[in-house]
């Protein structure tokens, strides 16, 4: 029997990367998915036709976090696609790295905007379409929360804004039997890090050096978490940060 068979699952920032595996890894499990995009149109619609040829239930849904109208939006598609949610893994998230002289209010905002007020939108509307048999909240935060890499302070802020959230939601939400953890991964091999140039830097090097596992992460080591936190395997887990680092933190 699958672990998350008829559950509903919203994914947002789905189209790529860690939301993309992870959106998959439910999908094999049973459950129906909602992949969530900003912009990506082509990349959500390749993970839904990715898990609707292995047999599985998947729509791709647009819209930003950031924008309470289109978080409205995404939840009503989803209510009229599958009619509840039992599951929220709030991935959508954006970093900009730059040192103090560099911080503008555009480049906090853009950050804060998506991954604390987006994360905090996404939830509220998801709450109102989880039943009274409740549900899981996967937050993915960070592990530079507590490593606190140089230039990282507005994403650093960010994701420690998460760690908190996750801990005050998981008490406001528990008399609704609605579990909250969180993800914290460290630096992991997706589009973005590519991007960013941070696969074959030394900032790469240097934390393979200090994690005991050696190496970064890939997707595929952060959807089991998300797995296990979605399942009633996880059901007496909430307020959890879980660091999937390699030991990294």
């Amino acid at each position: 029997m699958s672990k998350l068979a008829g559950k509903v699952a919203v994914v947002t920032g789905a189209s790529k990367g860690i939301g993309a595996d992870i959106a998959r890894g439910l999908a094999a499990e049973g459950a129906a998915v909602v992949v969530n995009y900003s912009s990506s149109k082509a990349g959500a619609d390749k993970v839904v036709a990715e898990i609707t040829a292995k047999g599985g239930k998947a729509i791709a849904v647009q819209g930003s976090v950031a924008k309470a109208d289109e978080v409205k939006r995404l939840f009503e598609e989803t209510k009229k696609t599958y009619g509840k949610v039992d599951i929220l893994v709030n991935n959508a998230g954006i970093y900009e790295f730059g040192p103090l002289d560099q911080i503008t209010e555009e480049h906090f905002h853009k950050q804060f905007d998506t991954n604390v007020l987006g994360l905090l939108l996404a939830t509220q509307e998801a709450v109102k379409l989880i039943g009274p048999e409740g549900g899981s909240i996967i937050n993915i935060g960070s592990v530079v929360s507590e490593i606190t890499p140089p230039a990282s302070a507005v994403y650093s802020a960010t994701k420690s804004a998460v760690d908190a959230i996750t801990g005050v939601l998981s008490k406001e939400l528990g008399p609704k039997k609605i579990r909250v953890n969180s993800i914290n991964p460290g630096m992991i091999e997706t589009e973005g890090t590519h991007t960013a140039g941070f696969i074959g830097s030394d900032f790469q090097k240097q934390i393979e050096a200090q994690a005991p596992l050696g190496r970064i992460g890939q997707p595929k080591d952060v959807t089991p978490v998300a797995v296990f936190l979605a399942s009633d395997d996880a059901g007496w887990l909430t307020g959890e940060l879980i660091h999937a680092s390699g030991g990294h933190a």
